[in-house]
């Protein structure tokens, strides 16, 4: 899984090449390809601090609790908005405010889109790996109880 920190950086210079485009001044169709992957980013970051909030139980065990991670989730969070707000303000600016609306119904789609391929396959690698722990941990479980079973029996010269 992409961390939320790779996020903002793939966003950043998807974002910084935006930026240099418009300052040249690219039209927004000539850079499709840049938001595109900013939009990416962006929604990769939300999918990452949704499960860095709620992680996979195996995962949740090894990493301990950490606030600086919150806080960085929450700076990074603030500057991925901003990026947001200056490209939105340049789309409506130059487009009106209904090209943004358009740009906001494109990127809907595509978060669905990475949902149903990308986050899907993420998600059921995750139950896969959280199913083999969960079998693994019953059955060193189960092993014990039968030894301390077996050792009582014996103990007692029941076998």
């Amino acid at each position: 899984m992409i961390d939320p920190v790779t996020c903002v950086g793939l966003a950043t210079s998807a974002f910084n090449a935006i930026k240099h485009g418009i300052s040249v001044g690219r039209d927004l169709q000539d850079m499709a390809g840049q938001l595109s992957q900013w939009g990416q980013a962006f929604s990769d970051f939300n999918y990452a601090e949704e499960k860095s909030k709620n992680p996979p139980f195996w995962k949740a065990l090894s990493a301990p609790k950490n606030d600086n991670t919150a806080i960085e989730i929450f700076a990074h969070r603030k500057k991925m908005e901003e990026m947001r707000k200056q490209i939105k303000d340049h789309i409506s600016f130059v487009y009106g405010p209904s090209a943004w609306e358009e740009v906001l119904q494109i990127e809907a789609q595509m978060r669905k889109i990475r949902k149903e391929e990308a986050y899907r396959k993420q998600e059921m690698q995750e139950t896969i790996i959280s199913w083999i722990v969960g079998i693994l941990a019953f059955l060193c479980g189960a092993t014990i109880l039968f030894v301390l079973i077996y050792i009582v029996g014996k103990n007692q010269g029941r076998w």
